[in-house]
């Protein structure tokens, strides 16, 4: 299990990941898209690589909107997979 990160630590690499925030302990971030299609593409590859990863996001889609909360439930807060998965989604969003 990744070890959970402390605050000074979450601040630090947050400031390297435009557009996330902190919401209720979670790293969040809401992506729009010009369409559903797109939405729905960003939402495969994401789930991909977080199968791969073995850390999975909340997510919630409505058309062009995908927001996303990521936490590590095992750590009972925020780890390096957590920042590790939103930069991918970052960087398959096309803002990385």
């Amino acid at each position: 299990m990744a070890g959970r990160l402390h605050d000074d630590e979450i601040r630090r690499r947050l400031e390297r990941l435009p557009g996330w925030t902190l919401r209720a302990g979670k790293l969040h971030r809401e992506f729009t898209f010009p369409d559903f299609i797109r939405a729905f593409a960003f939402m495969a590859g994401a789930a991909l690589r977080a199968e791969s990863m073995g850390h999975h996001p909340e997510w919630f889609n409505v058309y062009n909107r995908v927001v996303v909360d990521l936490t590590t439930h095992d750590a009972q807060g925020l780890t390096e997979l957590d920042f590790e998965l939103a930069g991918h989604l970052q960087a398959l969003a096309g803002d990385g």
